[in-house]
């Protein structure tokens, strides 16, 4: 099935929810010796508050229009998202902005319509409230109701341009009922690499993940290539987050290499020996496809769209080493998302 013919089908109002704990058999359970070290790993990143990078600049010396004439790219801000342009999510305004199109913070609620003049949407990590995390009930709660899901699969199959984004817990539960609209169940854990020692866990969590076309992580695609000489991306990094699958027409973009694993905890940065593990290799963390008469992109990690520095110093996004091109990767993205 085409995601043309796909895209056709919209679904019914009701819960898309797909809930991959009640479709799957328990998975096994880590190594209490690694799963040890990874807990000690993820809490001290947990506790490494980000915040934007107030020394980043986004440098465009070929911007895709002049300034203010691009199209309007609407970044959701009323479910309670963790990612906004007035805050994590500030460099990823700057860098469209120098990009010469209007990004602009979006409250609108879509029971029944998105705004008119959102050329492209995009939602990253919505919540179903405010509540701290330790307070989400499990599973995790949806971020959206059946009539947004319903309004959302009309306007991208009508020609809408959507870009969803959910990191790891609890952002892509809040987010399954949306991405199963779609075509693509989302996993609400922690995706990983397996570690053995103490060294590789410390490694791990101070470095990015590297998708590159050489490893065959990043794949081949019209954003990866770009429209414009010089365009072309060859790798990219991005920051933990989840993984996820989706419909056999979806391209991938990034896939998860062979090692990764997603713990699911019961609530977000509680680790216990009891916490499951599934292995998560071939997984994708970013895919792009057509849907009906739209386009649709969804990726598992949101930090590789930012500039974000830890209260310990570390970077994380576009302004962190490894991660020279993405940048260019997102305004190859966008500019495949809103092109006609």
């Amino acid at each position: 099935m085409t995601g043309r013919e796909r895209g056709a089908q919209l679904p019914p109002r009701g819960d898309f929810a797909h809930d991959f704990l009640r479709r799957k058999r328990p998975p096994p359970r880590c190594g209490a010796l690694a799963l040890l070290l990874l807990v000690a790993a993820l809490l001290t990143v947990a506790r490494a508050d980000p915040r934007p990078d107030p020394d980043f600049r986004p440098v465009v010396a070929d911007p895709a229009y002049p300034p203010g004439a691009g199209p309007v790219i609407c970044v959701d801000e009323a479910h309670h998202n963790f990612h906004r342009i007035s805050g994590l999510f500030k460099a990823f305004g700057d860098l469209l902005t120098a990009d010469g199109y209007r990004a602009q913070a979006s409250s609108a609620v879509f029971d029944r319509e998105v705004p008119n003049d959102c050329q492209v949407l995009v939602i990253a990590n919505a919540q179903p409230s405010d509540a701290p995390w330790d307070d989400y009930p499990y599973p995790t709660p949806a971020a959206f109701d059946a009539a947004e899901v319903h309004t959302l699969a009309t306007w991208v199959n009508h020609g809408g341009r959507l870009l969803l984004i959910a990191d790891h817990m609890p952002f892509p539960g809040a987010a399954a009922s949306l991405a199963g609209a779609f075509g693509c169940t989302f996993n609400d854990g922690f995706a990983v690499q397996a570690f053995h020692t103490e060294e590789e866990g410390r490694a791990l969590f101070t470095a990015p993940t590297i998708f590159s076309l050489d490893a065959g992580s990043l794949r081949a695609h019209p954003v990866t290539r770009g429209q414009a000489p010089g365009a072309s991306v060859t790798r990219i990094a991005t920051f933990a987050g989840q993984a996820f699958r989706c419909a056999d027409d979806a391209a991938p973009l990034l896939v998860l290499p062979r090692d990764f694993v997603s713990l699911m905890p019961q609530k977000p940065w509680k680790f216990t020996l009891q916490t499951l593990s599934v292995p998560v290799g071939g997984w994708l963390q970013g895919a792009a496809f057509d849907f009906g008469h739209g386009r649709v992109a969804i990726f598992g990690e949101a930090g590789m769209f930012s500039a974000q520095i830890t209260d310990d110093g570390r970077k994380m996004g576009m302004n962190a080493p490894g991660a020279e091109q993405n940048a260019r990767f997102v305004r190859n993205l966008i500019q495949w998302l809103a092109k006609p």
